[in-house]
C-alpha cells in the first residue's frame, strides 16, 4: 500500500471546499454522476474508433444508498482509471483545480452568484463525506486500484481485486450531511439533476406487472417482476431532430418537463443549431396570465443533458422568461459569476437567436391559420408586447403579426387597422387617432357614443398596454391612441366642425359658478362644451395623458417620476346646448338647483364607475325621493 500527500498549497482545502460551497452541497451528486457519464461516453468513443478493445454493451450508472453503514456508492461501467491515472487526475488535476477555483472566488463570496459549479467535479464529494474512496479498473489490461482520502492532503493507494471494468465511488457520509442517506432526498436529487442524462441511472428497484399469462382466472393476480428503476430519460425530446418528432412527442415530453401542470401548452419552437455556437431545446408558449412576476424562472437550462440552473436571466431575452421548456448548450460558461456571463459574446449570440427565432415561428403560425393565432392571441399577447418593448429587432417582426383586437372581436395587424380607420379617424392635424377601451363593461356609455360616430373602438387590456402605445406613438408617424373615456366623443378625434353653443358666455360662466359651488370637494376641472343636444348632459373623462403616465409608473418603467401615487385626475365636461343645463341654469331656487346638478353629477358618475360606498347608497335615496 502506497501513501502520499496531495500536493497543494492550501494545507487544508477541504474545509475551504466545504464552507465555500456550502450552500449547494446537494450538487455532490449532479457532478459525481456527471463524472461517471464522461468516463461511459469516452469509452464509448473509444471503442467506436477501435482504441478500447472492449465491448460497449449497455452501460448503466447505478446509485445504492446503504443507510446502515452510511455509504453512498456510484458506480459506473465506464473507461476506469489505471494506477497512474488516479495519480495524475484525482491527485494533481482535480487538487489543483479546486485550489485555483477557490483562490479565484474566495473574495467573491456567495453574492457573485456562481452558476453551475462545472469543473468542480470529483472533490465537490468531500462536501458531504468525511471519507472519499473510489475502486476502479481501466479498460486496459492493467489491475484495479483502490484510492482513499479522508479529507485530509493524506492519500492511499493500493492494488484491488476489482474485475469489473468502470469506477465504483464511496463516499462515508459525514454527521452534518445525514439527510443524503434519505432514499427520498437522493431520488429527489436526481430527479432534478439527472432526469434527461445520456446514460441510463439505476436506482433500487421496482415492480412492475406483466400481462396475465392465457387461461387466467379473472381473480387470479397479474404476476410482477423486480425491474432496475431506471430514473432518467436517456433520450429527451430536445436530442432528437424535429422532423423526427409528432406533436403528440412535444406535449409528452412537456408533462415530463412539468408533471404538475396540467394545461396543455399552446404551441412550441424547437430550436436545434450547430452554427456559430452549439445550442438545441425546445420552448413551449404556455397560457398566460396577467401577473408578469409569478410566470419567471420556467425555463430549465442544461448542459449536455444535465441540469443546470432554471434562472436563464441573459440567456434567453427577458420577455421570453415567462416562456417555458428546456435549452441545452455547451458552449454557455457556466463556472463564472453571471454579469460576466451577460457579457459574454456566445450569450448574446444565443439571446438573438432565441429572439429570431420565436419571431419566425410567431410569424409562420400567423401566415398558416390565422384563425387559430387569433383564438390564442390573448393567452400570448402579454409576451409579444413585452417582446416589442424590449427588443427592438422583435419590434420590427412582430408589427407584422402583432394583433389588436377590436371590442366586436376583430382583429387586425395594425396595417390593417390603419387602412380601415383613416378616413373616419384622422383629425385635423392629419393625426390618425386609434380609440380603444381597456374595459368593456365599464366603459360600455363611452364606447356606445363612440360607435355611433362610426368609429371603430380596440380592446386593449393588458398590464403594458400603456407602455407599448406610448412605443408605438414613438416609432410610427402621425399616430395618437386615445382611450374611449378620455374626452366627449365629439373632442376625441378633433374635426374643424365645432357646434355653437345655446348659451352666452355670460350664462356660461354663471352655471360654472354654480356647479363650482357644488362639486368644489370632488375634485373635477369643470368644461363647457357645445355639443350636440342628443349628447349626454353630464360626462367624467380622463385626460389620456394623465393617466397613462400614471399606468406607466404603474407597472413599472416609463412615465413621469413620482406619478404613479398621485390621485385620478377627471373632467368634468357640461354640454352646454342639453335642456337639463338649461333648467339648472334657470332654475329658481338654489335647493332644487343643488339637487339637479347632484343628480346629474352623480348619474355622470354611475356612468363612469365612480360612485361607489355612502354617495351612491345617498343617490339611490335621493333618486328615490325624485320619482315619489
Amino acid at each position: 500500500m502506497a501513501t502520499g500527500k496531495i500536493n497543494v498549497s492550501v494545507e487544508n482545502i477541504f474545509p475551504l471546499i466545504k464552507k465555500f460551497l456550502y450552500s449547494d452541497h446537494e450538487i455532490f451528486l449532479r457532478e459525481l454522476i456527471s463524472n461517471a457519464t464522461d468516463a461511459t461516453l469516452k469509452l464509448k468513443h473509444l471503442a467506436s474508433i477501435g482504441e478500447a478493445k472492449v465491448e460497449y454493451g449497455n452501460p448503466m450508472i447505478e446509485v445504492k444508498v446503504d443507510k446502515d453503514n452510511k455509504r453512498i456508492h456510484i458506480l459506473d461501467q465506464g473507461i476506469g482509471m489505471t494506477e497512474e491515472e488516479v495519480k495524475k487526475y484525482i491527485n494533481e488535476v482535480a487538487f489543483s483545480g479546486a485550489e485555483e477555483f477557490l483562490d479565484k472566488y474566495k473574495d467573491a463570496g456567495k453574492d457573485a452568484g456562481i452558476i453551475g459549479h462545472f469543473g468542480l467535479g470529483f472533490y465537490s464529494a468531500f462536501m458531504v463525506a468525511e471519507k472519499v474512496e473510489i475502486i476502479t479498473k481501466s479498460h486496459k489490461e492493467e489491475p484495479a486500484v483502490h484510492w482513499s482520502c479522508d479529507g485530509s492532503p493524506e492519500f492511499s493507494i493500493e492494488p484491488s481485486d476489482k474485475t469489473e471494468r468502470g469506477t465504483e465511488i464511496i463516499l462515508h457520509i459525514a454527521e452534518d450531511s445525514m439527510e443524503f442517506l434519505e432514499e427520498a432526498r437522493i431520488r429527489e436529487l436526481l430527479t432534478k439533476y439527472n432526469k434527461f442524462m445520456p446514460i441510463p441511472i439505476k436506482f433500487g428497484t421496482k415492480t412492475e406487472t406483466l400481462p396475465k399469462p392465457e387461461g387466467a382466472k379473472e381473480d387470479d393476480p397479474a404476476p410482477t417482476k423486480e425491474v432496475d428503476d431506471i430514473i432518467n430519460n436517456p433520450n429527451p425530446a430536445w436530442t432528437k431532430q424535429p422532423a423526427d418528432l409528432e406533436e403528440a412527442d412535444y406535449k409528452s415530453f412537456y408533462r415530463e418537463l412539468y408533471p404538475m401542470q396540467f394545461e396543455e401548452p399552446l404551441f412550441h419552437i424547437h430550436l436545434n443549431v450547430d452554427y456559430p455556437f452549439n445550442l438545441t431545446g425546445i420552448l413551449y408558449f404556455p397560457k398566460l396570465t396577467n401577473d408578469l412576476s409569478i410566470q419567471k424562472d420556467k425555463i430549465q437550462l442544461y448542459q449536455n443533458q444535465v441540469f443546470v440552473t432554471d434562472n436563464v436571466e441573459g440567456i434567453v431575452p427577458e420577455f421570453l422568461t415567462m416562456l417555458k421548456g428546456v435549452i441545452d448548450s455547451p458552449d454557455i460558461p457556466l463556472n463564472v459569476s453571471r454579469s460576466y456571463l451577460q457579457a459574454d459574446g456566445a450569450v448574446k449570440k444565443i439571446s438573438s437567436y432565441i429572439t429570431r427565432k420565436v419571431a419566425d415561428k410567431l410569424t409562420s403560425l400567423f401566415k398558416n391559420n390565422r384563425e387559430d393565432f387569433e383564438q390564442k392571441w390573448n393567452d400570448i399577447k402579454v409576451v409579444i408586447e413585452y417582446g416589442m418593448l424590449s427588443e427592438d429587432k422583435f419590434f420590427d417582426k412582430a408589427d407584422k403579426f402583432a394583433l389588436y383586437p377590436s371590442v366586436d372581436g376583430n382583429f387586425y395587424t395594425f396595417e390593417e387597422l390603419e387602412a380601415k380607420i383613416k378616413d373616419n379617424q384622422t383629425d385635423k392635424d392629419d393625426k390618425l387617432v386609434v380609440l380603444y377601451a381597456s374595459n368593456k363593461e365599464a366603459q360600455h356609455s363611452y364606447i356606445e357614443a363612440a360607435k355611433k360616430k362610426g368609429y371603430e373602438i380596440l380592446l386593449l387590456d393588458s398590464p403594458i398596454v400603456s407602455h407599448l402605445m406610448q412605443k408605438l406613438e414613438t416609432s410610427k408617424e402621425n399616430l395618437s391612441f386615445v382611450r374611449v373615456d378620455a374626452d366627449h366623443v365629439d373632442n376625441l378625434i378633433k374635426k374643424e366642425d365645432t357646434a355653437i353653443s345655446k348659451l352666452s358666455d355670460e350664462e356660461k360662466d354663471r352655471l360654472k359658478a354654480d356647479l363650482e359651488k357644488v362639486v368644489s370637494d370632488k375634485g373635477y376641472t369643470i368644461q363647457m362644451e357645445a355639443m350636440e343636444s342628443s349628447a349626454s348632459p353630464f360626462i367624467i373623462t380622463e385626460p389620456e395623458f394623465m393617466r397613462r403616465m400614471k399606468e406607466m409608473q404603474q407597472t413599472g418603467g416609463g412615465g413621469m417620476f413620482g406619478m404613479g401615487n398621485m390621485p385620478d385626475m377627471y373632467n368634468l365636461i357640461v354640454n352646454t346646448n342639453h335642456e337639463l343645463v338649461s333648467e339648472i341654469l334657470n332654475t329658481k331656487t338654489a335647493k332644487k338647483r343643488e339637487r339637479l346638478i347632484n343628480q346629474s353629477l352623480d348619474l355622470a358618475r354611475l356612468s363612469k364607475g365612480l360612485l361607489k360606498g355612502e354617495e351612491l347608497t345617498n343617490f339611490i335615496a335621493r333618486s328615490y325621493d325624485m320619482i315619489k
